[in-house]
């Protein structure tokens, strides 16, 4: 399965938070790769260099530059799984690229009574959250 990634941010000691779009938050270590890729190395020389870390067009990875790069699979087969006050829920975007649906086909089934708002749903501002939970309750697990 292809772990979307949403978000990257820096922590101390050469570690990344990574929030993949399910709705999972990871702390890869990125410390072991300098043993085992040299290119890891120039982290230590130019401690700048890792914090410029950005995710990469698609979600597909995370990248510093044109030589250096993580997969989401790397970071999520290899990150520890962290607890935050989001874990399991994902913005309607999200939900409905992974389950293959439409915006809408979600929103009506709030109006419907299918997904409950407040309980399975929320709004903030314009932008609607789903709890992985009532997806995966509604239309099985993700494709």
């Amino acid at each position: 399965m292809f772990h979307k990634i949403k978000s990257v941010g820096v922590l101390s000691d050469y570690c990344l938070r990574v929030q993949f779009a399910e709705g999972v938050t990871k702390v890869y270590d990125v410390k072991p790769l300098f043993e085992k890729w040299e290119s890891f190395l120039i982290f230590k020389s130019d401690p700048d260099l890792f914090s410029e870390v950005r995710v990469d067009i698609g979600g597909y990875g995370v990248i510093w530059n044109d030589e250096l790069d993580l997969s989401c699979d790397e970071l999520y087969s290899n990150g520890e799984t962290i607890n935050t006050p989001f874990d399991g829920i994902m913005a309607f975007t999200d939900a409905t690229e992974l389950w293959g649906l439409n915006e809408s086909t979600l929103r009506k089934a709030i109006s419907y009574g299918k997904l409950v708002n407040g309980v399975d749903a929320c709004k903030y501002g314009k932008q609607w959250v789903i709890s992985i939970d009532a997806m995966e309750r509604e239309y099985g697990k993700p494709k």
